[in-house]
């Protein structure tokens, strides 16, 4: 199965599962910022244009660093999420907008980030886009996903389960963009950086429920499949929980460099 091609496909991927995405979904390790600071030079006084930024998850990590923050997000409700969110911080400036499309004018940022987005992006499309909007030429890109581990029983579980019972899994797999020349595409060859952080969540069955639903490859309310998908993670869960918990293990992969 092929990914998604459509632009409106895309971005209402996310529309039902915000409430989900809000609760469940993990943050990032103080260590990304850190990295970015002592090893790439990111100062608070430069601003950020955070792409498919969502419910702001990361862009509340930037704003606290102190940036001037464009969120820019295609998804309505997603973006109602984040301005609920963040939209008493005077730094924060939401924007309807895409990756390729961002609506910001030209050389108006200092640095580009992309979390947990990229993968739905259009490389050489966004990579115009990014330039575009760059102060400088040696402006810095930076892409970050939480990558779920599978190296526990129970974390190769729940990837059966997701292979089982998801609806496209396979096909939208952020991971895919590390073997598909995706990175390379836009960043215009290997010469990125890549840093790997460690990063966990502790759930009890509520919290991986919406975890699991907040994922845009399982059932949507109303698919007959969800009810099977709930079974099996109910199943899962019990097998593996210590003291009404488990733990999701991920490693935060960040990749940084120009657009040459």
């Amino acid at each position: 199965m092929s990914p998604p091609t459509s632009n409106d496909e895309v971005t209402a991927r996310f529309s039902d599962r915000v409430g989900d995405y809000v609760r469940c979904r993990p943050g990032y390790p103080p260590e990304v910022i850190a990295c970015l600071v002592e090893r790439h030079g990111l100062r608070p006084e430069q601003t950020v244009a955070d792409v498919g930024s969502g419910t702001g998850i990361w862009t509340e990590c930037l704003l606290r660093r102190g940036h001037r923050v464009y969120a820019v997000e295609p998804n309505a409700p997603m973006r109602a999420a984040a301005e609920r969110r963040l939209g008493s911080d005077a730094r924060f400036v939401s924007i309807a907008g895409t990756a390729e499309a961002t609506t910001l004018p030209d050389a108006s940022v200092d640095w580009v980030t992309a979390a947990q987005a990229f993968h739905w992006f259009d490389p050489p499309r966004c990579r115009a886009e990014f330039r575009r909007i760059l102060s400088s030429p040696a402006g810095l890109v930076v892409l970050i996903w939480n990558n779920r581990r599978e190296d526990t029983p129970f974390l190769a579980a729940y990837e059966q389960l997701l292979q089982a019972h998801g609806t496209d899994y396979a096909a939208v797999k952020h991971e895919r963009v590390e073997k598909d020349g995706s990175l390379e595409r836009l960043f215009g060859g290997s010469h990125y950086a890549r840093h790997v952080f460690a990063n966990a969540q502790e759930l009890d069955y509520a919290g991986l429920e919406g975890r699991t639903l907040s994922a845009s490859y399982t059932p949507r309310e109303g698919d007959p499949r969800r009810a099977a998908l709930l079974a099996a993670l109910r199943r899962v869960f019990d097998e593996h929980e210590q003291a009404g918990r488990v733990r999701v293990l991920y490693e935060a992969r960040v990749y940084v460099g120009p657009l040459r």
